[in-house]
């Protein structure tokens, strides 16, 4: 049996049917710079065997959400030239990887696949990393990524997709996927499930009146599309906390 679990923004639990658990991108904090967090508090986490990053972003790449997670058991995946941020946290290993690359955890195959993300830990003047998305048993979680045709590859490969349905703001950036461009990617994978993500769970301060909309609507959205442009995927809205068994 094979659970996912969505604990909020970017941040999913994946156990997988050989029984390895996995790890996205742990946001945990209630306050994380200028973001708050307005989603029931993250659960402590049992043991996980890997976490998975997908770029280094603030949101995505929280070294205090990696240590409540770090263990000597456990490795960190990142990608080519990201091991530095995640260096002295407590994990027995750190691995560095390339889109295309696969490695093996818990029994699993994982395999690093494409993403279209400007990524860099200090903004523009940063050095500029690659993202890329997780592909495993399964289970395509997307990371941070803009639409692509490429995404097509990945048809035949999907079961269940985790697709980010929008930001942290009231306006996208580039490399980001709205309601409607998430279910135009769906549309590109076709897979049997597809499960929104990074919505519905922070705002920076100040606006969560003005803009509480943007907590509830783009899951909804992003459903209404799909059933439009991919009718044979079904949908499964969570809050965060939620999970689903396969």
């Amino acid at each position: 049996m094979r659970r996912i679990t969505w604990l909020g923004h970017a941040t999913v639990l994946i156990e997988t049917a050989a029984g390895a658990r996995l790890l996205t991108d742990p946001l945990l904090r209630g306050r994380v710079a200028h973001l708050r967090r307005h989603a029931a508090p993250a659960p402590v986490i049992a043991p996980v065997d890997a976490v998975l990053i997908s770029h280094v972003h603030m949101d995505h790449l929280d070294r205090a959400s990696l240590r409540r997670v770090a263990r000597p058991e456990a490795q960190v995946v990142v990608p080519a030239g990201a091991a530095r941020p995640v260096r002295g946290l407590g994990f027995g290993a750190v691995t560095e990887v390339t889109a295309g690359e696969r490695l093996a955890i818990g029994g699993v195959g994982v395999a690093a696949v494409p993403a279209w993300h400007p990524s860099s830990r200090l903004g523009p003047v940063g050095r500029q990393l690659d993202a890329i998305g997780f592909l495993l048993d399964g289970v395509w979680f997307a990371g941070d990524t803009e639409l692509n045709p490429s995404m097509e590859a990945l048809r035949g490969q999907v079961d269940v997709a985790l697709v980010p349905v929008w930001g942290w703001g009231p306006t996208l950036g580039p490399g980001h996927l709205d309601p409607e461009q998430a279910a135009q990617a769906v549309a590109l994978v076709q897979p049997r499930i597809a499960i929104p993500m990074h919505w519905a769970t922070y705002l920076p301060y100040g606006l969560g009146r003005r803009h509480s909309g943007l907590l509830t609507t783009p899951g909804p959205e992003f459903a209404e599309h799909v059933a439009r442009l991919a009718p044979g995927t079904r949908v499964e809205l969570m809050e965060p906390g939620g999970s689903v068994e396969l």
